[in-house]
């Protein structure tokens, strides 16, 4: 069986910064619910993303989708390694 990669991802929600790292699937898991929400809004906006760099867009769309007239929106960014 093959190394899966680990990623990183750094979410900041109303001023504070978590971190949650994980293979892509586990991090697809973990944001969910974020994702269907954002799916519920949009449909384009996959619930299975198949690359890091898509679960990264889709999270950001469907924080744009479900927050898009908040002041201080959620924000999600990769952490170098």
């Amino acid at each position: 069986m093959a190394n899966k990669k680990i990623y990183t991802i750094i979410k900041k929600h109303r001023g504070r910064t978590h971190e949650h790292t994980g293979t892509l699937e586990e991090l697809t898991n973990a944001f969910s619910y974020t994702l269907q929400c954002g799916h519920s809004w949009n449909s384009k906006i996959p619930t299975q993303p198949k690359t890091i760099k898509s679960l990264m867009s889709a999270l950001s769309k469907s924080v744009h989708e479900t927050q898009g007239s908040c002041f201080d929106q959620d924000s999600y960014r990769l952490k170098e390694e």
